[in-house]
């Protein structure tokens, strides 16, 4: 070996190692063919993390998700699974429509050019990804089969077209999402007060999966907390659909309540500003304060404790009392809950209290609690059980659940009411007034209507338009000689759908396509797909536990019933990592603080880079980015080196001797294993093979010394693989990436001796090594013989003594 090489240069040995793997194409991993599938033995694992906006470039973020997946696929394939590690780009969508506004170019080529630069970075960085399998889901041969399995929901029912409320922008003159509403209520990209219209939209029918969504919940291995997330985004609950009757306009709305044994209690009614019947109040009043509400984000009006509202001039009838209530408009009564109206009931609901008294309205007291003997203090709001109804009608005295079920049951024989169970899950409205996404392929036409457009005529492709900017319609509708085309099925003149849809259905169905993305006669096979799936490990952020990932399980719900799957769920298992932070501030393209990687690999190499930042701390949490992190990191890669170069000059080869170090090694195979493939603790597994360097660096000539270098090499392989595989060399060995993971030899983890520390009142005092077999009496005598446990101990009570086997003895004096 040269001088020159037996120094580190991490650009040049990773960029070696990277050009030999490209070109053995080592991280591809072909399908298998049909009697592989039919045998069933191959051992395959799909290991993915949620692709990249190519909005900008990558950040360290990214740099945290995408090496989580990389040493999880490394370990995998070592330990003889067949992986599959793709990658792509979800490339249409606000975010890389709005950077190419900021920017002043077109979505198209800026869009192309960031995926370029993404691609050279993740490649720099050494990440195994299936580059044959790439894909982008602003490629027409990607969304020509999304647009396909449009019209496969359309057949099925499961997608329609209706009017629905949008937060305008009255200066942009286009639809805003909510998270491009600021807290001020005002958009975040021009500054003007955003507005609420109801507007045409298309709709994915979720609703009829809402139930199986949460069902199948138990058939995941998810973290709780993200289920739990989940749950509630869904929402179920059981209660009654009670029909209250406008008076002056002699038609019902409905109500969701899940205490229908308060109906008596209700003293006025609340209508969402969003509620469809509100747009037909003709008041000035009315308008301008449902104006203000589209301007607030859900959360503000969830939790305000002032109380507004509008009187709409409107009264309707209760079903149970015939009582005639007052009907308003207020933003504290939410559109995403029940029908978006409500009975409002003050005496036993805080927030129609604190409404009531705002606008001087009745307060009436239907529930007394068992032990109550009058009146109590209103509101009543927290409800126990053996509670009785009063001021009930023919159901005063009854226990409350018993009254409001025979209120409910008598309502049902009048038609007015009925048990039913409600989600707080709404239909997916996926379509947009923008104009980088993929077409809905619909012709209206004045005879024939709504009018799929054929399978052989597909894609519908995205025109290029040159002024894609909001201008209040669509900016497809612009390219006319694309909007006017023939009926597809009376030949007459028609208008394409000239709206897109959202980048979540893109991102829906990418995971089935990376495993046919080739195919050219269908979205995928179903044998290769089922062969792959479901996803056996998920990575990626919280922030797309809700909308995304239940959108992907309805999605694949769908498919599964329309005979096209063979599962049910996408993802079976989900790893959430945490936030890299920068100065406490998450760093994101949103947030502004997108400190990219390609600095930081150029000035330490990427080993370091990808060791560093699973070593900040646990991965599912957040973690504080320092640069002197990634220098302590080169410092290690380089320490690692040496000790290595020691050990090929100077340590036997042959056999271990199985002593001290090689059980250290078979101890460090044990816990790095058990902690990527169990555990996902990459800080800790890196840590203890740093505390095996650190032993080998005592005695790099020592019989064991050669076992413990393989050793350590080999388990830091995953998350340095460049640097490893020139190392193995060194030590005369070749194509880590090959090789078996090394497992741990159980005779060897028993150990002869253990380090016990020793606590007095908390503090540790003292280390003893005993045998691992000492019995707790015994042990006791050895603390208390020790001369620094006594100088804390001496002459005082022992009050509590705690023993750890093989680990602690704890003294309280």
């Amino acid at each position: 070996m040269t001088e020159t090489m037996e120094r580190y240069e991490p650009q040049s040995i990773e960029l070696k190692w990277q050009k030999i793997w490209a070109d053995e194409q080592a991280s591809h991993v072909p399908n298998p063919d049909p009697a592989e599938i039919a045998a069933g033995e191959v051992r395959k694992s799909y290991v993915l993390e949620m692709l990249p906006y190519p909005s900008g470039n990558l950040h360290l973020g990214h740099m945290l998700v995408y090496t989580i997946g990389d040493v999880v696929t490394h370990f995998r394939r070592r330990n003889g699974f067949r992986v599959l590690h793709p990658m792509g780009f979800d490339a249409f969508g606000l975010p890389a429509e709005n950077a190419a506004i900021k920017e002043g170019g077109h979505p198209r080529p800026i869009t192309e050019r960031n995926i370029v630069n993404i691609r050279a970075s993740m490649r720099r960085i050494g990440w195994w990804h299936d580059w044959p399998r790439e894909l982008s889901t602003h490629d027409p041969g990607y969304y020509r089969w999304q647009q396909w399995q449009f019209l496969r929901f359309l057949e099925r029912g499961l997608a329609y077209r209706k009017g629905a409320p949008v937060k305008w922008c009255p200066n942009d003159q286009t639809v805003v999402a909510n998270e491009q509403v600021l807290a001020d209520g005002t958009c975040e990209r021009c500054g003007a007060l955003v507005e609420s219209r109801v507007m045409e939209q298309w709709f994915f029918r979720i609703t009829d999966y809402a139930q199986a969504l949460l069902d199948d919940l138990e058939t995941v291995d998810w973290p709780e907390s993200i289920k739990a997330r989940q749950r509630n985004w869904i929402g179920r609950s059981e209660g009654a659909e009670v029909a209250f009757r406008i008076d002056e306009w002699d038609e019902d709305v409905t109500v969701f309540t899940t205490r229908p044994d308060t109906l008596y209690g209700a003293t006025f009614f609340v209508l969402a500003p969003e509620h469809e019947l509100v747009s037909r109040v003709d008041s000035e009043e009315v308008r301008a304060y449902v104006r203000r509400a589209a301007a607030k984000k859900t959360e503000e009006r969830a939790a305000a404790t002032e109380k507004t509202g509008v009187f709409t001039g409107l009264h309707v009838v209760n079903p149970a009392n015939d009582e005639r209530l007052p009907v308003y408009v207020a933003d504290y009564v939410l559109s995403d809950y029940g029908t978006g109206a409500i009975m409002a009931v003050p005496a036993h609901d805080t927030r129609d209290f604190e409404f009531a008294e705002t606008f001087g309205l009745p307060v009436r007291q239907v529930i007394r609690p068992v032990d109550g003997d009058g009146d109590v203090e209103l509101p009543h709001a927290s409800h126990t059980t053996g509670e009785v109804l009063v001021n009930s009608g023919d159901a005063d005295g009854l226990p409350a659940p018993e009254g409001g079920r025979r209120i409910v049951e008598r309502l049902e024989t009048e038609g007015k009411g009925r048990f039913t169970i409600n989600f707080r899950l709404r239909d997916w409205g996926f379509s947009r007034q923008r104009y980088w996404g993929c077409p809905i392929p619909i012709v209206y036409c004045d005879t024939c209507g709504i009018v799929p457009v054929p399978d052989d005529q597909l894609p519908v492709v995205l025109p290029e338009v040159e002024d894609y900017k909001p201008q209040g319609k669509p900016p497809l509708a612009q390219a006319e000689d694309w909007v006017n085309v023939p009926c597809p099925r009376c030949g007459e003149p028609g208008r394409r759908e000239v709206e897109t849809m959202d980048t979540f259905v893109d991102s829906s169905w990418y995971f089935l396509r990376y495993c046919d993305v080739d195919n050219d006669e269908a979205p995928f096979s179903r044998d290769i797909v089922d062969f792959w799936n479901p996803v056996d490990l998920y990575i990626g952020g919280v922030d797309h536990a809700t909308m995304h990932m239940i959108y992907a399980r309805f999605w694949t719900k769908v498919l599964n019933d329309l005979g096209y799957l063979g599962f049910r769920e996408p993802f079976r298992s989900f790893f959430s990592n945490g936030w890299v932070t920068l100065g406490n501030t998450k760093i994101s393209k949103r947030s502004g603080a997108a400190v990219g990687p390609d600095t930081f690999v150029e000035r330490y190499g990427a080993d370091s880079l990808r060791m560093c930042i699973l070593f900040l701390g646990p991965a599912n949490e957040d973690m504080e980015w320092t640069e002197e992190s990634a220098e302590g990191m080169s410092r290690f890669i380089r320490r690692l080196w040496r000790v290595v170069h020691e050990v090929a000059a100077s340590a036997p080869h042959g056999e271990p001797e199985n002593g001290s170090l090689a059980r250290k090694a078979h101890a460090v195979i044990a816990k790095a294993t058990d902690d990527i493939g169990r555990r996902y603790a990459f800080n800790t597994g890196i840590s203890a093979v740093m505390e095996l360097v650190n032993d080998l660096s005592k005695d790099p000539s020592g019989k064991d010394a050669r076992f413990a270098a393989e050793t350590a090499v080999s388990l830091i392989q995953p998350y340095a693989p460049h640097v490893t595989e020139e190392l193995w060399g060194v030590l005369g060995r070749e194509r880590l990436w090959e090789q078996p993971w090394p497992v741990a030899d159980p005779a060897l983890l028993v150990r002869d001796e253990v380090e016990i520390v020793v606590q007095v009142n908390g503090k540790v005092r003292d280390r003893l090594t005993v045998a691992a077999t000492i019995e707790d009496d015994d042990l006791l005598a050895l603390v208390l013989a020790s001369e620094r446990v006594q100088a804390h101990v001496a002459g005082k009570e022992l009050r509590k003594t705690i023993v750890v086997p093989g680990k602690l003895v704890s003294l309280v004096v």
